[in-house]
């Protein structure tokens, strides 16, 4: 059985353009954690896994 999707389209809404906005603050929110985690990893990789396997870790 096939599933269908449809979208509906219509003119661009004003939370359109907002949404956008949101989307790239977020975006730019991730980047910028995942790039400090790989600072982090480069300079002090096995500590942090250590670290990570004691605190969460059985």
């Amino acid at each position: 059985m096939s599933q269908i999707q449809k979208n509906a389209g219509g003119a661009g809404e004003p939370d359109d353009e907002a949404g956008q906005v949101a989307a790239t603050a977020q975006t730019s929110s991730a980047d910028s954690l995942l790039d400090e985690i790989d600072d982090i990893l480069e300079t002090n990789a096995e500590e942090f896994v250590k670290s990570y396997v004691q605190k969460g870790g059985q």
